[in-house]
């Protein structure tokens, strides 16, 4: 059996946080370093395929907040790269609400319900900040009205699911701005990260193929002690090293891919626990022609059905690629899950029922569909992390906090951006610096150690030096180290 590789930092995973958390530390000296990715690319859930002649993006597709007092890092980045990108305003998407026989709701009426749904979401959050246990609603409040009409539902969805899906939804628009731009890039989003990564790790014609980097590597055990760390993956490969950083997602750490020995403490798994995973599913399906409205604010629309989220939010990808006769639904969590189980066939044959619901029996077949499963993908179990809207910063503090010498980083460990690949690029960040903290804290402690050491060891060898007989055959350097292992000579022989 070959010996385990050793390095000083681990890193698991090469997602945005975890690349960003290795060129902080590779710019910094630290150089030793393995990232272990399970998959076969880097990226995580910034994730671009082919489909119908263009690159879509199955994960992360968006730059959201852009435009505010403080530039938002991706955007920097994306800017620098020179990466396409196209202005996306799907708040226009309430005034273009379809029902089953394909009229559309007046303006009016869908602001007037829209207005409603934000009061009782707002009306909503006071209750539970004012009753966090769930207790009895004192008797001078109203209880929120619920929606109860396929467009209220409709208009629910996509309040909750798309605008308030955060703890503090403002965090972003307001650091950052509220404009967001659609990646509409051939390269694709993961460019970014390749970018990054050539920073640090040795590339050449845009693959990496630096040894440092080691795809297919999916971890299943992390050991750790006062003394450091061994991660052993599915192939049976071992490394070692001083310290590990744990990129995986929100997701990964609820299930039971990694087993840690001795398992984490009860207030990290707690904390883990605590926070949900949102399920966002995009659907790709390909026409041989458009048959939909474009123009301006038109780019979204919604389908008002009696069930939730029933492929409720569409977009076509006309403005992001002109001539691709591509529509986009988004799923969300229970209906994600339930797409994930079924054919690709069925789900056609559902959303192209929806389809002709909202412009009429004699549309084109749909000629190809994309289907992505990040629920059932055991290297994500999820699109990213949701933590309640009432919540404890605690939680999200003890989910960062390191376990002695392994550091946890991941858009789920950013308080204020969690969930946007903006809080996971500045996670890895912080986890960067945080971990070169804890090096240098240690590097001093041996100092210290080393310095009492030699203040035990110079008397001892002082007066050992006088015994010529001795030592006379001993080069000076053995000295100390024949001082342990002999015997006849103790260090409190030394000190008296």
């Amino acid at each position: 059996m070959e010996s385990p590789s050793r390095c000083s930092v681990i890193i698991i995973g090469a997602g945005v946080s975890g690349i960003s958390t290795a060129k902080v530390l590779a710019e910094n000296g630290v150089e030793d370093i393995t990232i272990l990715e399970a998959s076969d690319r880097i990226g995580g859930r910034i994730r671009k395929e082919g489909f119908g002649g263009f690159s879509v993006e199955l994960g992360a597709g968006w730059i959201a907040g852009v435009g505010g007092k403080e530039s938002n890092p991706v955007w920097e980045l994306a800017d620098k790269s020179g990466l396409r990108t196209c202005f996306s305003d799907y708040s226009n998407a309430r005034y273009n609400i379809y029902d089953k026989s394909g009229k559309i709701f007046p303006s009016g009426i869908a602001a007037d319900s829209y207005k409603k749904a934000v009061e009782s979401a707002i009306q909503k959050l006071r209750n539970d900040e004012a009753n966090p246990c769930g207790g009895d609603l004192s008797k001078g409040t109203e209880p929120p009205s619920m929606p109860k009409t396929p467009m209220e539902l409709a208009i629910d969805f996509v309040l909750h699911d798309f605008e308030m899906a955060e703890v503090e939804p403002i965090s972003t628009y307001l650091d950052f701005g509220e404009r967001e731009f659609l990646v509409a890039d051939e390269r694709g989003y993961e460019f970014l990260l390749y970018k990054m990564a050539a920073d640090f790790l040795f590339t050449s014609e845009g693959k990496i193929l630096d040894s440092r980097l080691k795809l297919n590597k999916v971890v299943r055990e992390l050991q750790h002690s006062r003394n450091g760390v061994t991660v052993k993956t599915e192939d049976g490969s071992v490394y070692e090293a001083s310290y590990v950083i744990s990129s995986v997602s929100i997701g990964v750490l609820k299930s039971q891919l990694i087993s840690f020995n001795p398992p984490l403490p009860k207030w990290k798994t707690d904390a883990i626990e605590k926070c949900d995973v949102m399920v966002y599913t995009k659907i790709f399906l390909k026409f041989p022609y458009k048959f939909w409205p474009c123009g301006p604010g038109k780019e979204f629309f919604l389908y008002a059905h009696e069930r939730r989220g029933y492929y409720t939010f569409w977009q076509h990808m006309e403005n992001a690629y002109p001539g691709s006769n591509i529509l986009v639904v988004t799923l969300t969590n229970g209906e994600s899950k339930r797409v994930e189980g079924q054919p690709d066939g069925d789900t056609l044959k559902e959303a192209m029922g929806v389809l002709r619901d909202m412009f009429g029996p004699n549309i084109p077949d749909a000629t190809d569909i994309l289907v992505p499963r990040w629920w059932n993908n055991r290297f994500q179990c999820g699109s990213y992390s949701n933590y309640p809207i009432i919540s404890n910063d605690d939680v999200v503090q003890n989910i960062k906090a390191p376990v002695g010498r392994i550091f946890f980083t991941g858009e789920h460990t950013s308080v204020r951006f969690n969930g946007y690949v903006h809080g996971g690029y500045l996670a890895g960040i912080d986890t960067g610096k945080a971990l070169l903290e804890e090096m240098e804290k240690e590097k001093k402690e041996m100092e210290r150690k080393s310095d009492n050491q030699t203040f035990l060891l110079e008397p001892l060898l002082a007066l050992t030096l006088t015994q010529t007989e001795a030592v006379s055959n001993l080069h000076k350097c053995e000295i100390p180290t024949q001082l342990y292992l002999s015997s006849k000579i103790g260090i409190q022989e030394a000190i008296l």
